[in-house]
């Protein structure tokens, strides 16, 4: 079906099941381009250009599947810490397609080149160029069917022609738009922020609604900043942040084959030099690029397939922060729970069964349970005011907040995802039909 972008110019007013969408504006040193390479059935925009005229440093991180896309390959190859541009397309993933896939991509790559090199001379008085191995590819879609590398060389004319310098709120949604697969809505997200005195902004936009669990990265998400930051620098924001953004949502505890996750630095913005991780002028940076990835990684659960209920799992005082994940996890992953909380049926013995499989050092005394601010369990038994319709009313929201106390320890860890329904069966059934 095709995305009736107007549904979403007035995002403002749109409500989604964790909050409102934010306006992207300009950020400098990106340029954007979204159209139609013919990637579906029905016309959409499926082909996108991300160009950094002047290059940007950037830093990634990939799924730790064992079966990669061509296009994961083709990045992982890269060597140099700055890029030019990146080019996502959806409709293919490029997975399990062989030579003929990663050949498509290196043909893409070359021919892509030559059009910015062309560009870039026809926007600036010096000569500059523009190589293949500058350039990252992400890809989305269905796995091993043929990659249509010829129907996305023969659109390069027209995505380079649709280049904008100055983005705006209609080109962000275009572009978060142009990514999606089963999603039903855009992910987006903004910080503003300083370094020093000098105001920077942090952009992101994700897509991902099924085959997301983490490991490592999770889906497709893209950050962007106009703050100078080293790609070593990136690199380790990015693995600090993701463990509880990205990595911390699951929709059907699949991993995809194409998971990434890339941080681009424009350096537009002149601030003090930034020599570390640890740099105190970093704090207020780090906090703006963790929002930023949380909110794309809550949007992404609260759209999983097929969802109806937004549901965070809140485990408290582990033993360890490898006992709290495997906690969460587990009930985040249970179909038991997620079916439950899709029927608004308060059985609170199907989260007791996931707690007790996901092999966590525990005290059965100690052990409590809520669902938001509604005791459950308490010091290991049914709380003595509990009420069974007080929950099955809760149930009945769209946000849920499940917390289990196993009040062992000192690490806490907190999982995102959805409930099971119908719809999902009727979505995974039909994806390629």
């Amino acid at each position: 079906m095709p995305i009736n972008i107007k549904n979403f110019l007035l995002s403002k007013n749109k409500k989604s099941k964790i909050g409102d969408f934010q306006d992207l504006e300009h950020i400098d040193g990106v340029a954007i381009s979204a159209i139609s390479a013919d990637l579906y059935k029905e016309t959409r925009d499926d082909l996108v250009l991300f160009y950094f005229r002047d290059g940007a440093n950037y830093a990634s991180v990939y799924t730790q599947s064992k079966i990669i896309s061509e296009n994961i390959k083709w990045n992982l190859n890269l060597k140099s810490n700055s890029v030019k541009a990146l080019l996502v397309n959806a409709g293919n993933a490029n997975a399990f397609t062989g030579k003929q896939g990663f050949k498509g991509i290196a043909q893409i790559a070359e021919e892509l080149s030559k059009e910015l090199t062309i560009k870039m001379s026809e926007d600036e008085e010096k000569k500059n160029f523009v190589k293949s191995n500058e350039i990252l590819f992400g890809s989305t879609g269905t796995i091993g069917e043929k990659f249509p590398a010829e129907k996305i060389k023969n659109s390069l004319p027209d995505l380079i022609k649709k280049i904008k310098y100055t983005q705006n709120k209609y080109l962000w949604m275009k572009a978060a738009l142009g990514i999606m697969t089963t999603d039903l809505v855009p992910k987006l997200s903004m910080e503003e922020c300083l370094i020093g005195n000098s105001e920077v902004k942090i952009y992101g936009i994700a897509k991902g609604s099924g085959m997301i669990f983490p490991n490592m990265a999770t889906t497709l998400g893209y950050i962007f900043t106009d703050a100078d930051i080293p790609s070593g620098i990136l690199k380790k924001l990015l693995k600090k942040n993701i463990e509880t953004t990205f990595n911390a949502i699951s929709c059907d505890g699949d991993t995809s084959t194409n998971d990434m996750v890339t941080f681009f630095s424009t350096k537009k913005t002149k601030h003090s030099k930034v020599k570390s991780i640890n740099d105190n002028k970093l704090k207020e940076f780090d906090k703006s690029l963790h929002a930023v990835m949380l909110n794309l990684a809550k949007r992404i659960a609260a759209d999983g397939e097929g969802a109806s209920k937004f549901i965070s799992v809140k485990v408290r005082s582990a033993r360890n922060i490898s006992d709290a994940k495997k906690v969460a996890f587990s009930i985040a992953n249970s179909p038991l729970v997620k079916t439950a909380i899709a029927g608004e049926d308060p059985n609170w013995g199907r989260i007791i069964m996931a707690i007790g499989k996901a092999k966590a050092d525990l005290n059965l005394n100690k052990l409590a349970i809520s669902f938001g601010d509604i005791k459950v369990i308490e010091k290991g038994q049914l709380f003595s005011n509990y009420e069974e319709a007080v929950v099955a009313e809760y149930l009945q929201g769209e946000k849920i907040d499940l917390v289990v106390d196993l009040n062992v320890g000192s690490k806490d860890f907190t999982a995102y995802t959805m409930d099971l329904t119908k719809q999902y069966i009727e979505i995974n059934s039909d994806y390629r039909s």
